[in-house]
């Protein structure tokens, strides 16, 4: 007899990080997601000259729900959103925690607070998964080194991204990002309507501060 897959849902603790204190005052929040094998505490500092400049901003960066050892049983951890095993149960999972989170959080800040989602590297189609469920609508959504998810199912897709602000950004010596790997990514956001802005830097498959800061203030515009 073949085992049968069984799955039910559990209790769990979820851990982010925050730059700047949510208040009535807080007019801008940034939802920022890392990459695979990265840590939200290490990923949110490179954030936080943004907050340093702008007491109206908010940002938040949660953490995946699975940590690892980056090499053997000791040294280094990082967290991933998913992988391949138990894939859409994963999902699932990440998509109802940052879900929960949102609510907790935005209730806290001002009612018409813009809010803008970054995803670097794997976050990018975290992010983008999340969002077309969720229950806010973005001011923009900044993919980072990283791709919007080619399987998500048209309609939402579609829905997510109607008239929705996007950036895609990358270093001109990304290791995991060629330039046709961006062109096809524009091409395929073209053909379901969104016209992405394409930002480059000097530098490699990592996140930069000035490209950070001409985010943000083009966000303040």
């Amino acid at each position: 007899m073949l085992a049968q897959e069984q799955h039910f849902p559990v209790t769990r603790t979820a851990r982010y990080y925050q730059l700047g204190e949510l208040a009535v005052t807080t007019r801008r929040v940034w939802f920022v997601a890392h990459g695979y094998g990265q840590l939200a505490a290490y990923f949110i500092r490179h954030f936080a000259h943004l907050t340093a400049a702008d007491p109206h901003l908010v940002i938040i960066a949660p953490e995946g729900l699975s940590r690892f050892y980056l090499q053997g049983t000791g040294g280094r951890i990082g967290a991933t959103w998913m992988t391949r095993e138990d894939r859409l149960t994963e999902i699932d999972d990440y998509v109802a925690y940052l879900n929960q989170l949102a609510e907790r959080l935005l209730a806290q800040a001002a009612p018409d607070a813009a809010v803008a989602v970054l995803g670097f590297s794997q976050g990018a189609a975290t992010v983008s998964r999340w969002l077309a469920q969720a229950a806010f609508r973005p001011a923009h959504l900044i993919l980072w080194a990283g791709a919007f998810p080619p399987d998500m199912a048209l309609p939402a897709a579609t829905n997510l991204l109607h008239k929705l602000p996007v950036t895609l950004v990358c270093g001109t010596e990304d290791e995991f990002i060629t330039a046709e790997a961006l062109r096809q990514q524009r091409g395929f956001l073209q053909r379901i309507g969104v016209e992405a802005t394409v930002v480059q830097f000097t530098g490699k498959h990592t996140l930069h501060g000035p490209t950070l800061t001409q985010l943000a203030e083009q966000a303040h515009q």
